[in-house]
C-alpha cells in the first residue's frame, strides 16, 4: 500500500476479500472513507501466479483492477495512489511503498528465508545432468559472491 495508508496489516481473508470485490473500502478495514483502488499484473507475470495462487489461494481478481506491466509499474502506481493496493516481489519493496503484514508476518527477507512469510517461491536453475562447460562455469558465477551481488540488485533474495 501506499505509506500514507494507516491500513498496514491484513489477514489473508481480507485480501482475498479485497481482490475478489466483496470489500470496497479502506473504512472496512480501519482506514480513511475511501474506495479501494486495486492493482494487479498480468495473467502471464509470475508474480501474479504466486500472488493468486499462494495470498489469494486461487481466487479471483475483481476485473475493476488496474493492470500494470511489471514490478517497477506497480510500484510506482501505488507510489502515487494513496488508497492504492497492490503486490511486488519482496525484493522490490522500498520506501516507496508500504508492505503489509499478512496475518501477522510482514514480508521482509528474513520471514521469507524462514519460510513463515508464504507468499514466496524459489527459483531454481535446472539442466539435464551435471552441468558441464559453458553452463557449469555460469552456474559457478551466479552462485559466487558476485553473481549473489547481482541477484541481490535485482530484487532477489541470494542464496547465502
Amino acid at each position: 500500500v501506499n505509506p500514507k495508508n494507516k491500513v498496514q496489516a491484513l489477514t489473508g481473508s481480507q485480501l482475498r476479500d479485497i481482490y475478489a470485490g466483496k470489500i470496497a473500502n479502506w473504512k472496512e478495514l480501519g482506514g480513511a472513507d475511501r474506495v479501494i483502488n486495486l492493482y494487479t499484473r498480468d495473467e502471464a507475470s509470475g508474480t501474479r501466479e504466486v500472488f493468486v495462487g499462494k495470498a489469494l489461494k486461487k481466487g479471483a481478481v475483481s476485473a475493476k483492477a488496474n493492470v500494470v506491466v511489471s514490478n517497477g509499474a506497480m510500484k510506482t502506481a501505488i507510489a502515487n495512489d494513496p488508497f492504492g493496493i497492490g503486490y511486488v516481489s519482496v525484493g522490490h519493496i522500498d520506501s516507496s511503498v508500504a508492505p503489509v503484514a499478512l496475518d501477522g508476518v510482514a514480508p521482509t527477507e528474513e520471514n521469507v528465508r524462514d519460510g513463515k512469510y508464504k507468499v514466496a517461491r524459489g527459483l531454481f536453475s535446472l539442466t539435464a545432468g551435471q552441468p558441464q562447460g559453458l553452463t557449469k562455469a555460469f552456474l559457478d558465477y551466479l552462485f559466487s559472491t558476485s553473481g549473489q551481488r547481482i541477484v541481490i540488485d535485482k530484487g532477489f533474495i541470494p542464496v547465502r
